[in-house]
C-alpha cells in the first residue's frame, strides 16, 4: 500500500487535555503534508482546526461523551450539533457502555440515533466502543446496535480506557456489520507493520497519533 493509500486511513489525533493551541496548529500542518484524513481533535480546537484545514481535503473530527461515553443523550446531541456547527465533519462519539454493561440495549440504541439524529447527515458519525472492556458477546451486541442506529462507523477504543485495537476485535467488528459501515481501529497502532494488519482484518480507517511513523514506515508512539 502506498503512502498516500495508506494516509488517507488516518485520522491524525491529538486529544492529550494539555494539548496547546500550537501543537494543534502543528497537527494540522502534518495533515496537510501528508494528506491525512482527518485531524482528530478536543472539541473546543474545531474552530481553530477548520480554519487551519480550510481549502483542503483533510476533515476533522472530533469526540464527543469521551471519554466515558456516560453523559446523558441530551449532552451528547448538543455537543454534536456544536461541533458540526464549528466546522466538524466527523464525529466520534462513546457508546454508554456502563448501559451495555447493564443489558440495557434500548438505551444503548437511543443514545446513538440521538447522535445520529443530531448529526442529521452533515457529518460521519462514528461509535467508540471502548472494546477493552468489553466481552465478545458485548462487542457483537454493541456493533449490531450501532449498525441498527444508522451509525456510519464502529470504533474501537477511546486510547484513555483499557487496551486498544486488535486484530482479533477489528475480524470480530467488520464481520457483524458486514462491508456496509466503517471501522475504525485505534488505541496502539504506532507503526506501517501494525497498520497493514488491522486494515487486512477489516479495518477502514485509523486513529492514531504515530500517524506520520506509519506512513514514513518508522516507529512511533502515543495514542
Amino acid at each position: 500500500m502506498e503512502q498516500n493509500q495508506i494516509a488517507r486511513l488516518i485520522d491524525h489525533t491529538l486529544l492529550k487535555p494539555d494539548a496547546a493551541q500550537n501543537e494543534i496548529v502543528k497537527l494540522c500542518g502534518e495533515a496537510k503534508q501528508y494528506n491525512f484524513a482527518t485531524v482528530c481533535v478536543n472539541p473546543h480546537w474545531v474552530t481553530l482546526a477548520a480554519k487551519e484545514l480550510a481549502g483542503t481535503e483533510v476533515g476533522i473530527t472530533t469526540v464527543i461523551g469521551f471519554p466515558l461515553g456516560a453523559t446523558t443523550t441530551f449532552s451528547k446531541m448538543a455537543e454534536a450539533r456544536d461541533a458540526i456547527a464549528n466546522g466538524a465533519t466527523e464525529i466520534d462519539m462513546v457508546l454508554n457502555i456502563g448501559a451495555l454493561k447493564s443489558g440495557d440495549l434500548e438505551t444503548v440504541r437511543t443514545d446513538v440515533e440521538g447522535v445520529v439524529q443530531a448529526a442529521n447527515g452533515q457529518a460521519v458519525v462514528k461509535v467508540i466502543l471502548e472494546t477493552g472492556l468489553l466481552t465478545d458477546e458485548e462487542k457483537v451486541k454493541a456493533c449490531t446496535i450501532c449498525k441498527q442506529a444508522g451509525a456510519d462507523f464502529v470504533k474501537t477504543s477511546t486510547g484513555f480506557g483499557h487496551g486498544g485495537a486488535t486484530v482479533d476485535d477489528i475480524a470480530l467488528m467488520r464481520k457483524t456489520v458486514g462491508p456496509e459501515m466503517g471501522v475504525k481501529a485505534s488505541g496502539g497502532v504506532r507503526d506501517k507493520e501494525t497498520a497493514l494488519k488491522i486494515v487486512a482484518a477489516g479495518a477502514s480507517r485509523i486513529g492514531a497519533s504515530a500517524s506520520i511513523a506509519i506512513v514514513t514506515g518508522g516507529q512511533g508512539e502515543g495514542y
